[in-house]
């Protein structure tokens, strides 16, 4: 096999990186994929001048999710190990500051949706099929996606796709709320880039403040997200100098240069 990274990183400009799995020919999730996909967010985490990130798939897949070849060959006493080691790395994507927009080609199916729930904004080629057809193997979500599934479509219909372990199209996935929006086959990459450098734009700070509040705040109630959102408001934004330049921008009728500070 060859040493090149399973994960491939590319920076654009804005501070934009780009993420695609490598490891045909369906990407995958094997214990090296994992391993790659970390070593890349702790290069990301080290740039300060990152600023919003995309995640795809290279080829005709986003993910098929779990390598079950390799599994075969494990000792399954493995098994909670390697399941602690793709929740922790998951729950990582889910927490970093940088806003993660996925690029969904082909089919995110098992741990390849439960990646795709990890991040904030999916966008799906109308092609494409999301699943968790753990069941027809005898395994269950066990990325997350048992608790992320519900909080995203609903308990009732989590259910029933984990539990049927059924694929749906794009445009189900987009009705039911697992896609934000579906796009020509082919173009998904170029649609969340898109994105990514729209977001890249704004003040990173304010978007950063914004992401966890959204993402801490709902999983509390709505008084204690309340005194989270205007925490994080006083500690993170207020202090900004982008808050200033934001303001002088929009008095002088100029486009704003946001630095992150």
């Amino acid at each position: 096999m060859s040493d090149d990274p399973l994960v491939g990183r590319k920076t654009e400009e804005d501070g934009v990186e780009v993420l695609t799995l490598r490891h045909p020919p369906v990407n995958a999730l094997s214990t090296r994929l994992l391993a790659d996909l970390a070593g890349a967010l702790d290069a990301i985490a080290a740039d300060p001048a990152s600023r919003c990130l995309v995640l795809t798939g290279d080829g005709q897949y986003f993910s098929a999710g779990a390598d079950l070849k390799e599994l075969a060959t494990l000792d399954l006493a493995q098994a909670p190990q390697i399941v602690a080691r793709g929740q922790a790395l998951f729950s990582r994507l889910e927490s970093q500051k940088l806003p993660v927009v996925a690029a969904i080609n082909g089919l995110a199916l098992g741990g390849g949706l439960e990646l795709a729930l990890a991040c904030d904004i999916r966008i799906v080629g109308e092609s494409a099929k999301l699943g968790a057809p753990e069941v027809n193997y005898g395994l269950m979500p066990s990325y997350g996606g048992t608790q992320r599934l519900p909080r995203l479509v609903g308990i009732a219909k989590a259910k029933e796709l984990i539990f049927t372990g059924a694929m749906i199209p794009a445009a189900e996935a987009v009705r039911i709320g697992l896609a934000n929006r579906s796009v020509p086959s082919g173009q998904e990459l170029r649609a969340a880039r898109d994105i990514a450098h729209t977001i890249a734009q704004r003040a990173p700070r304010a978007v950063q403040g914004a992401r966890r509040a959204i993402r801490e705040g709902t999983q509390t109630t709505v008084s204690e997200g309340l005194r989270l959102e205007a925490a994080i408001f006083e500690s993170d934004v207020l202090p900004s100098d982008d808050l200033a330049e934001g303001i002088a921008a929009f008095v002088e009728r100029r486009p704003p240069k946001f630095k992150g500070a």
